[in-house]
């Protein structure tokens, strides 16, 4: 069980040019599987009765955390964002983030009840969860990309065997094939793809990274990275160094928006693979939605950690600042 909560919304931000790192493996709502246009709509469900009780306590929250934060980005009606991974450790932060700025989400889950519970239900123009496995390309139709605007991967699994290896969730699987299988599917009219990777992907045979390694971890990211960086999609990857603050898998939505970075609000970002150190699960989330709309952020690869000072919270300015800093360096 995580510890300690305060939630709301991650506070101002300082710039640090001072590089630090670490690394960290990675890593609703309506039920779809379709094979086609009219099959998708044909199988959302309707909502029910006590997720609708959720989803009002969440929207009250929604409404008083908007108006906390006047600068929050990504209000736009006609930006679909698909997140793979959503009820991971980061993947669950971006989604209630991005609910919060009432933008239309449409999930890919293996399974929509942890969906339900974390989020409630939604109608459908909120709120979508498709049912599919990145890792079987079979389960992955066009049509459930139909729309789409912008995709946040946050899948992943641990670096070493563990039980979340259990059902064939081994690196391999998850971070390349899985990575993969995705990507090909994708449509070439999507406006951003946002990977969330690690630290030391391309530094896999030098210690403390080959320890890391020993199961591949980084390798698979690697490949994963690579292949997104040759699909010729608009992409941007982010490169978290160890991860804190969370998962918090048990939590509800309501719960999810009050979570805070703690002290650690201050975001380093790099590039070349050179920060050590680590980094909350709110600010790799955060660093997701931000890069989705910044457009000098295409194309390039960024690590990032956070350390005990204000942040920038959700003010796009200061993440701009801090995109371009890093590339500056």
């Amino acid at each position: 069980m995580a510890s300690k909560l305060s939630l709301a919304p991650i506070t101002d931000l300082t710039i640090h040019k001072r590089p630090t790192f670490h690394t960290q493996f990675l890593q609703s709502s309506y039920v779809l599987r379709s094979s086609s246009t009219s099959s998708l709509h044909k199988k959302l469900l309707s909502s029910k009765l006590d997720s609708r009780r959720k989803s009002f306590v969440c929207s009250n929250s929604l409404k008083q955390e908007t108006v906390q934060n006047p600068t929050a980005p990504l209000t736009s009606s006609n930006k679909l964002v698909l997140v793979t991974g959503g009820t991971g450790g980061v993947g669950q932060l971006v989604v209630a983030s991005l609910l919060n700025r009432n933008v239309k989400l449409r999930l890919l889950l293996r399974d929509p009840e942890k969906a339900k519970t974390l989020f409630g239900e939604h109608e459908d123009d909120k709120l979508q969860v498709v049912k599919a496995d990145t890792r079987n390309p079979k389960e992955l139709e066009p049509s459930m990309f139909e729309g789409v605007t912008h995709v946040i991967c946050c899948t992943g699994t641990t670096a070493f065997p563990s039980r979340r290896w259990d059902g064939d969730n081994t690196p391999e699987r998850v971070d390349w094939e899985g990575v993969r299988n995705l990507v090909s599917t994708l449509p070439q009219s999507l406006s951003r793809l946002i990977l969330v990777s690690s630290v030391g992907v391309t530094k896999s045979n030098e210690l403390p990274w080959s320890i890391m390694n020993l199961f591949g971890v980084l390798k698979y990211k690697k490949m994963g990275e690579d292949f997104v960086r040759n699909s010729g999609l608009p992409y941007t990857i982010i490169r978290p160094g160890r991860l804190t603050d969370g998962p918090y898998t048990s939590y509800d939505l309501n719960t999810l928006l009050k979570a805070t970075a703690g002290e650690r609000r201050a975001v380093l970002i790099g590039q070349g693979d050179k920060l050590v150190g680590e980094v909350s699960r709110l600010v790799v989330a955060e660093a997701c939605i931000q890069a989705l709309d910044i457009d000098f952020t295409e194309g390039q690869i960024y690590e990032i950690n956070s350390v005990p000072g204000d942040g920038p919270g959700n003010d796009t300015e200061k993440w701009k600042e801090l995109f371009k800093a890093a590339q500056l360096q």
